[in-house]
């Protein structure tokens, strides 16, 4: 409806429809069109400022197709661009000293004037929304230090300059990559106050990585595993609801997680796994279908051996080892095989990185537990099983504590 020459003579209306219609076709997965409209916006905004925003929504396009080099290597033009260093690697060491300065930072900075202080300034604000956004791509494509190093920048950014309504995701994002046992505490502590600025803010629409987050990532240290389960499906509910269906999906992902080890009815979880499945299809997103298809696969076992609900659909072989491992000592575990148990508790041991998580942390109880019962069975090389046991028991007693 608009006239042949509405870029020049309705600029800002202009770029505000194509906006809003690639919005569109992203929220219906049309995703090659809802890029080729962002990049019909970039060859014609005035300056760079005006091309951020499709920027951002390219990226987050890309992830909803698991893009994720993609996405990272658009978020990092952008950074650049804004006068940011994206370094080649980051060592171990130095995301160690980030993390300890970034703790420092808060604790220090952290009092009611710091949260009377707004960010106003329009590229600080959106420098902080691609380093949450680079920080979720590296993830998946980038060491666990590149990970840190995004995380720490966007969270220190917030520190110096004061609150805005993206502040409450980059320190959720914070505490769910670095919380270790000894300081789980003070960052649920940073989790909680992310959570309560969120409410300041009123951002609906950031309700499902908000609620990945805290309660796929950090809650389920301190909240009954049911809880967390069912604040994950409100976060896939309002991703699908809001269009932020890849957001919705990792909640769906992570409910799930949940579900299966605080003892959800396994057929109900089933029929779950399948409809978050359908889902991925209908959204054309192959993030999370290797996950869902190995949790499948473990209720499927759990319910009756796979003899009558098992699925054509295989785990792809470039999944990732740990899952695969994990999920088959867990099988193995509620099947009674102990020695087989703990063969792959052991491998899933070796390779689970510095992420720690959900899988980890259930690792050890279920280990231990099948240490016992290999004890109790008095089999041979009971060293190595007495070890898992005095290890898990104080795993337990740290995260009572």
């Amino acid at each position: 409806l608009l006239p042949n020459d509405h870029w020049r003579n309705h600029y800002d209306l202009s770029l505000r429809l194509n906006f809003l219609m690639a919005g569109a076709a992203k929220s219906c997965c049309q995703y090659d069109e809802a890029e080729q409209i962002l990049r019909g916006i970039s060859g014609r905004t005035r300056c760079f400022e005006d091309k951020l925003p499709s920027y951002f929504l390219l990226s987050q396009i890309f992830q909803a197709q698991g893009k994720v080099v993609d996405a990272y290597n658009t978020c990092s033009f952008v950074l650049l661009q804004l006068g940011e260093t994206i370094p080649d690697s980051v060592t171990p060491e130095a995301a160690k000293t980030m993390v300890e300065d970034t703790l420092k930072m808060y604790e220090e900075v952290y009092d009611d004037d710091w949260l009377e202080r707004k960010m106003e300034d329009k590229t600080l604000l959106t420098t902080l929304q691609f380093y949450s956004s680079i920080a979720y791509a590296s993830f998946y494509c980038k060491s666990y230090s590149m990970v840190v190093y995004f995380i720490c920048k966007s969270v220190q950014l917030s520190l110096r300059n004061g609150i805005c309504e993206h502040t409450p995701l980059s320190f959720l994002q914070f505490t769910g990559v670095v919380t270790k046992d000894d300081d789980a505490v003070l960052c649920y502590r940073i989790a909680k106050n992310a959570m309560s600025l969120q409410e300041r803010f009123g951002m609906a629409t950031q309700i499902p990585e908000l609620y990945f987050q805290f309660y796929g990532r950090i809650a389920w240290r301190f909240e009954p595993l049911q809880v967390c389960a069912d604040n994950l499906r409100r976060g896939f509910e309002t991703g699908l609801s809001s269009g932020n269906n890849e957001m919705g999906l990792q909640c769906a992902f992570h409910a799930i997680k949940t579900a299966i080890v605080s003892g959800a009815n396994l057929k109900s979880t089933l029929k779950e796994i399948d409809y978050y499945l359908h889902l991925l299809k209908t959204y054309k997103s192959e993030l999370m279908k290797n996950a869902l298809l190995i949790s499948r696969e473990t209720v499927s076992a759990l319910i009756d051996k796979g003899e009558a609900t098992s699925i054509e659909a295989k785990v792809f072989n470039n999944s990732s080892q740990e899952p695969v491992f994990f999920h088959q000592a867990y099988r193995a575990f509620w099947s009674g095989y102990t020695v087989r148990c703990h063969h792959y508790f052991e491998k899933c041991s070796q390779l689970s990185g510095q992420y720690v998580q959900f899988n980890p942390f259930v690792l050890k109880f279920y280990h231990g537990l099948n240490s016992l019962d290999v004890l109790k069975k008095k089999k041979s090389h009971t060293t190595r099983y007495k070890e898992v046991v005095r290890d898990a028991i104080s795993a337990m007693k740290d995260a009572a504590a």
